[in-house]
């Protein structure tokens, strides 16, 4: 199940940017089929999708995310 997240998109993202070393704008990634959640900014109504990428044993090795339309 995908969780909303109602904030300002940019600003999330700069967030997790600066948490994460790997943050990555890849539109066709299989990962983004069943995003982890998604970033509406109640102001503008942007959306974004965003999930985290891991290995096996559960390590977060980075994010990848898409603006929809």
């Amino acid at each position: 199940m995908t969780t909303v997240i109602k904030r300002d998109a940019d600003r999330f993202m700069k967030e997790l940017r600066a948490h994460y070393g790997d943050v990555w704008k890849i539109p066709t990634s299989k990962y983004l089929l069943q995003p982890d959640f998604v970033v509406v900014d109640p102001k503008s109504g942007k959306k974004t999708k965003v999930s985290f990428v891991s290995l096996d044993d559960g390590e977060v090795v980075g994010i990848v995310y898409d603006e929809l339309g």
